[in-house]
């Protein structure tokens, strides 16, 4: 039974790897291609030195030159064949790893949003860069190998038959005992594979992690722990490396007797013939040179039969991605005119949750209003914020955005209604002005520098490099007062006509906090606010309180 859910989950992985590959159908044919024609080279200088040897030792009539003539140009051939070859996986390679990396990734942005907070982001990282290039190489490159392989094995085993067809019978006799040991060999390298991809996933999470919050690390004084816990992941790597190392290589090990002794009985038995006249020396040197041709394509599986277990470890960890929930797709839905939010007996409970977040809210923040969403750490306020922004849906009532024509349900499709100003520091690494543009894209100077001064960030026109000055990571170069007025008016560069703000004036002093606020008042009149605080400031600027309370 087991064997049997192996292989229909197998069966699956192979699908999903032959429908992506239609993308890639060009430059594996090109791989192919190229591939088969080494193949047919390598046979060709085979002939060639035959000739050349036969010739040279008066078995067979010709020139020397002539046959000299014949290597030359094979080995030109294989020459430029194998540089085109090197051009094309690195040149195409790269491309098919990029199409494929925006492939997933936009299936992860398009990802419902709380399907994608049970992940860690070092594992999808992870995903995104290792499996993603594992799953292009065994599309792109693996594959068209193991048809060349294929034409090699087949083309020699014809070819030594012709020449001695019990010689050619005694050396595929290694194939039942390959066929054999693959089959324990897969099996074990699949588990073993997957556990280390795991394992490589838990250290580049720990790292990311590390290095995002390296302040709160150093000033907790925590860098010793921090080294001794990526250390002990570390560890278990090179345990799990070590165990597949052991069994990779007594597998090995075992397949190199094997081929060892097909080449002692190829020239033992070429010797015995050579000996009694029945060959000549260029038959020798073919017999020799055609064995190493049959003993390749076995050495070049066992060399595939990891790349293949990995790419099918790769491919199970991206589907995993790629079936992940959607959000709801399609054209986004604007509403005119001022717009309001009425919240009708909404309850909500994460999953897996053991208490209830929200219980039979109800309230509209009518169009024009100003409300400030008050409660205490637990109560819903941010878990509020994402329901109106479609990020996660009631599992009773519901959320819908108004104006006096219609009314419609909060989802993804509405969010083009909402400007929302997160808590934090969300500035991303580049210049003030691409952080402005995510706003939108389409804004002109005179647009960004009205944003800007509405959020009482004019600071911006005082720096070196002005509007194009660039800041690091989460907004490094900036205070974080600085940082949240850029924010600010990024969101303000949106058009909707609902303004969220969660704690979005926290980091300024009492005197930029009332400008701004002012400021917002006098220039979104029309908008409707809600302002997720506690700052006293904030409260005096509200027409409306809506109050949380913690359920148990």
């Amino acid at each position: 039974m087991g064997e049997l859910k192996f292989s229909y989950k197998t069966w699956g992985l192979v699908k999903w790897l032959w429908h992506t590959a239609r993308s890639y159908r060009m430059q594996a044919g090109i791989n192919a291609f190229l591939g088969c024609s080494s193949v047919l080279l390598d046979f060709a200088f085979i002939c060639a030195t035959k000739m050349a040897i036969d010739i040279a030792t008066q078995k067979q009539p010709g020139h020397l030159s002539t046959a000299a003539y014949y290597l030359i140009g094979i080995m030109l051939l294989q020459i430029l064949v194998g540089f085109t070859n090197r051009w094309i996986r690195a040149i195409l390679g790269v491309r098919a790893q990029n199409r494929m990396q925006q492939h997933i990734f936009g299936q992860l942005l398009n990802s419902d949003w709380s399907c994608l907070e049970r992940r860690h982001t070092g594992d999808m990282l992870n995903r995104l860069e290792r499996d993603v290039t594992d799953v292009v190489n065994v599309i792109t490159e693996t594959l068209p190998s193991m048809l060349a392989v294929c034409v090699r094995l087949t083309g020699a085993f014809l070819f030594l038959y012709s020449m001695d067809s019990f010689l050619a019978c005694a050396v595929i006799l290694i194939l039942p005992f390959f066929i054999l040991l693959s089959k324990v060999y897969v099996r074990k390298m699949r588990g073993l594979t997957r556990g280390i991809r795991n394992t490589d996933s838990q250290i580049q999470s720990v790292l990311q992690e590390t290095l995002q919050h390296k302040m709160v690390i150093k000033t907790l004084e925590q860098t010793g722990f921090m080294a001794k816990r990526l250390d002990s992941i570390q560890q278990s790597l090179r345990q799990q490396v070590k165990q597949r190392t052991v069994f990779s290589s007594f597998s090995a090990t075992m397949l190199n007797i094997g081929f060892g002794s097909c080449y002692l009985i190829a020239f033992l038995w070429g010797s015995s013939r050579l000996m009694d006249g029945s060959i000549t020396y260029g038959m020798m040197m073919a017999f020799i040179q055609l064995v190493g041709q049959i003993q390749s394509p076995f050495r070049e599986m066992t060399r595939f039969i990891p790349v293949l277990i990995s790419s099918l470890t790769a491919t199970e960890r991206l589907m995993e991605l790629e079936e992940l929930p959607k959000e709801e797709q399609g054209e986004a839905v604007h509403l005119n005119g001022q717009l309001g939010i009425r919240a009708e007996g909404v309850e909500f409970t994460y999953p897996g949750g053991h208490r209830t977040i929200l219980t039979g809210l109800s309230h509209d923040f009518t169009p024009g209003s100003n409300t400030a969403i008050l409660g205490e750490t637990g109560a819903g306020k941010t878990t509020l914020i994402r329901l109106i922004l479609g990020l996660i849906k009631p599992q009773k009532g519901r959320i819908v955005i108004y104006n006096k024509e219609k009314e419609i349900e909060c989802s993804p499709l509405t969010r083009c209604n909402i400007v929302y100003v997160p808590q934090g520091n969300t500035l991303f690494s580049g210049s003030i002005r691409e952080n402005l543009l995510l706003g939108n894209p389409k804004a002109d100077e005179s647009e960004l520098k009205a944003a800007l001064h509405i959020a009482c960030a004019d600071f911006v026109f005082d720096l070196p490099e002005g509007i194009n000055t660039r800041c690091h990571e989460m907004g490094g170069g900036l205070s974080e007062g600085q940082a949240q007025r850029i924010a600010i008016a990024r969101a303000l560069l949106r058009k909707g006509s609902i303004l969220l703000l969660d704690e979005a004036t926290s980091a300024l002093d009492a005197v930029t906090e009332k400008q701004l606020l002012q400021n917002l008042q006098e220039k979104a009149k029309d908008k409707t606010l809600l302002f997720i605080t506690h700052r006293t400031e904030v409260l005096s600027h509200c027409s409306e309180e809506l109050h949380l309370k913690r359920n148990l």
